[in-house]
């Protein structure tokens, strides 16, 4: 499957508001409790994958929520039903984005983390779309709000994206230059992006660009690896360096 074989449609809406989220899977922390971070799963997966996938991880003060997208028709994969966070079509600029579908997860996802202790810090990350998902909840915390107006509820401490890209980036820029209060959670936001140059199904350049278009909105704190020969999927050494600079952004202290 390619993201770049498909132009069609963004898709129905008239389902979305019988769209349920799947099952919510959660990696307890095993030393003390100093972190959540929600993990967000690609296109067509689900919540247990990520928990196998972060439960692995030497972060034992991080507590990991892993949630699975509702079934929706994609336009990608010609409106055949998937688990997705929104509907996608294609990736260009020029590409309709699922604002909708878009609101719908990141209001779901805030709401997991909406319960966590108040001295606790609060991240979000994932995989492809879940990157996607991850970015642009992102984009409404430091604007304050979702697409729909709606305020946004929660304060983020770290973004992490893998094999991704970032949805409704046209008028990101415009939009956080009206607001100083944006700016300033923009430039305090640390968001760390990965993306393998031999990408097949989200082309390195995506990921890119998004990583410029973030940077000039005002995102400062991002940092952006690249990985030679590296496809659409992790390796070791990337999730090594994802343990790493979640220790350093989020002060994680000790082992246990």
């Amino acid at each position: 499957m390619s993201f770049t074989n498909y132009s069609t449609g963004s898709g129905s809406r008239t389902t979305r508001r019988q769209l349920e989220f799947g099952r919510t899977y959660v990696v307890k922390p095993k030393g003390k409790h100093q972190a959540t971070i929600v993990w967000l799963h690609g296109l067509g997966d689900n919540g247990s994958s990520s928990s196998q996938l972060v439960e692995n991880l030497s972060l034992p003060n991080i507590k990991w929520i892993c949630p699975t997208a509702p079934t929706r028709p994609v336009a990608l994969l010609g409106g055949f039903p998937c688990s997705a966070w929104f509907d996608v079509g294609e990736l260009s600029e020029e590409g309709p984005d699922d604002t909708e579908g878009l609101d719908s997860s990141a209001a779901y996802i805030a709401n997991l983390l909406s319960t966590e202790p108040s001295d606790i810090n609060l991240g979000i990350g994932g995989f492809s779309m879940g990157a996607a998902a991850a970015l642009y909840s992102a984009s409404c915390y430091a604007q304050g709000r979702y697409g729909n107006g709606n305020p946004y509820p929660i304060s983020l401490r770290a973004i992490v994206g893998l094999s991704g890209w970032l949805p409704c980036s046209r008028s990101l820029r415009s939009k956080m230059q009206c607001s100083h209060e944006a700016s300033r959670r923009a430039a305090s936001l640390p968001i760390l992006l990965c993306h393998g140059n031999c990408d097949e199904v989200v082309p390195f350049n995506y990921g890119e660009t998004s990583s410029h278009v973030l940077s000039s909105a005002g995102f400062r704190y991002l940092t952006f690896k690249t990985y030679e020969g590296l496809g659409h999927y992790t390796v070791p050494k990337e999730m090594d360096e994802v343990c790493s600079w979640l220790r350093c952004c989020l002060g994680l202290q000790g082992s246990r």
